[in-house]
């Protein structure tokens, strides 16, 4: 797969393994690196504090603890047939202590790019799922 001229993801059949060249969100939601928020300009993200809270590992969540500058895809909503409507590119900052660790709740910064259509859901009180491909590790609700 091929981003702007770069070589970005390539899969060889008939070995059946693939390999990531950048760091990317590259699915068929979303269509921008990743890497391209360490440059964004601040005006071009959009910041909201939020109440993060990571899975326990016995509920279905990560094993290991998480640190500032994590990029989960962030989902507001699913179709009729419970699979991810879209995902949206954003990273959650916090500062105090190192790692938030399965289970545990703090509030953090979540900073996400302002082109995406993301301004309906930014409401205070609007609760989304956070997940690590399809798999569900987290909450996050706008305070």
């Amino acid at each position: 797969m091929y981003m702007d001229g770069k070589l970005i993801y390539k899969r060889w059949l008939d070995k059946g393994y693939s390999k990531v060249f950048d760091i990317m969100a590259y699915d068929k939601y979303t269509l921008m690196s990743i890497r391209d928020m360490q440059n964004a300009n601040p005006s071009d993200l959009i910041t909201v504090n939020a109440r993060f809270t990571l899975l326990a590992t016995e509920q279905g969540g990560r094993r290991t603890g998480i640190c500032s500058g994590y990029r989960p895809n962030h989902v507001f909503e699913y179709n009729k047939n419970g699979k991810v409507f879209q995902t949206y590119i954003a990273d959650i900052v916090f500062d105090k202590d190192a790692t938030i660790e399965p289970g545990e709740s703090r509030e953090v910064a979540v900073r996400f790019f302002l082109h995406q259509r993301i301004e309906g859901y930014l409401d205070k009180g609007q609760k989304w799922m956070i997940h690590e491909g399809a798999k569900l590790v987290g909450y996050c609700e706008v305070i």
